[in-house]
């Protein structure tokens, strides 16, 4: 309250002045308030009953700290922080910063009003009432502000619990919490949960810049091992989705339900370990299903493909090549030999060795091993 009190060692009202507004204090007190009730209409039903009645003691108080001010006798920083303590108090009561002020605007009219008609006629002299009115607004206008820091400090305050609570609901997710435990950590940070989550890796440095280009009510984190961040998009449009995220880098996982999203993440993470090249996880879901037992491919690699080892590494290089063509093409000769870039004569000549070295090449269990086996390429 320092501009205040420097107005106040500019004016010490009389006691007879202070006891006559003192006598007042009440209906002052009440005049304010009712004109905040009639002229702001967020207060029109909040300031009744039992919480009226608080107001207008508080109104009491806070205008007899400020005869204390007035007659010298007081420091202002009780009433600051009363009124810090309020701002903060009106967020609760989900009121605007907008909507205090202008409870403040119209309770300093008011007061200034009262106090200037109890003022003049206990004998304050006019050349003092400029100097009364200027210390009145300089104490309403720095109860005002401190209600203001607090109002704007408890949003903040909100805002990071808030942050917090969507925080910790995104690391339930990708842990794979029961449904339960994901319904309580939604419902603690006001989240409505979606049909869907589509999880997004990217490099943890463009999670938040991407993040606000999508939907508000996808969940970011930053922070995760690896210098990497992880999106979790609710109900998204694939193909819109991938234009919009510029990162190059990132990898698209799948859509899955929103409290199956730990499935999404942990493919997105696994494409991203098979290579940098992954986008889309869609585009390479034969790759995923070969890769997702590594052993048993190379095992099922190491069977199937067991009598070119006998062979010397270039020839069973490019009959693995050979075979793997063959496979795809179902056996046309002319389309293997386009692919691998080699005469029709080639092939007939490659494919007589491989019936030699694999006599139920015709059978369909064998084609189905062999296909698995060359479907990734050599180790």
């Amino acid at each position: 309250m320092s501009h205040a009190i420097q107005r106040a060692s500019e004016l010490a009202l009389d006691e007879t002045t202070v006891t006559a507004l003192r006598a007042e204090l009440k209906t002052t007190a009440d005049e304010v308030v009712q004109a905040i009730i009639d002229e702001v209409p967020p207060y029109a039903n909040a300031l009744s009953g039992h919480m009226g009645a608080t107001i207008r003691r508080a109104v009491r108080t806070a205008l007899g700290h400020y005869l204390d001010l007035a007659s010298g006798k007081a420091t202002g920083g009780d009433a600051g922080d009363a009124a810090y303590e309020l701002g903060r108090g009106e967020v609760r009561d989900g009121r605007s910063m907008d909507a205090l002020l202008s409870a403040y605007r119209v309770g300093a009219r008011v007061a200034w009003r009262c106090l200037a008609a109890g003022a003049v006629p206990a004998g304050l002299p006019a050349a003092e009432v400029a100097k009364f009115a200027e210390l009145t607004f300089a104490y309403i206008d720095e109860l005002s502000a401190a209600s203001a820091a607090g109002h704007a400090d408890e949003l903040a305050a909100r805002g990071r619990d808030h942050e917090r609570h969507l925080e910790h609901l995104a690391r339930d997710l990708l842990a794979g919490a029961s449904p339960d435990v994901l319904l309580a950590s939604a419902q603690r940070a006001g989240w409505q949960p979606p049909g869907s989550l589509t999880a997004v890796l990217l490099p943890a440095a463009k999670a938040r810049p991407a993040y606000r280009t999508l939907d508000p009510s996808t969940l970011v984190l930053d922070d995760l091992p690896d210098a990497t961040g992880v999106l979790l998009v609710p109900e998204a449009d694939r193909s819109h989705l991938l234009r919009q995220l510029t990162e190059r880098t990132a990898v698209v996982g799948p859509a899955r339900p929103w409290v199956r999203a730990s499935a999404s993440y942990a493919r997105a993470v696994r494409a991203r370990s098979l290579s940098s090249d992954i986008r889309d996880t869609e585009d390479h879901l034969p790759e995923l299903v070969l890769s997702a037992d590594v052993d048993a491919f190379a095992d099922l690699r190491a069977r199937a493909l067991a009598p070119l080892r006998t062979l010397p590494a270039a020839t069973a290089r490019r009959l693995e090549e050979t075979l793997r063509e063959w496979l795809l093409h179902q056996g046309r000769r002319d389309e293997v030999a386009a692919a691998l870039f080699v005469h029709p004569q080639t092939v007939r000549y490659r494919m007589s060795q491989l019936r030699e070295l694999f006599p139920d090449l015709a059978s369909p269990q064998r084609v189905l091993e062999l296909t698995l086996a060359v479907g990734l390429g050599a180790d």
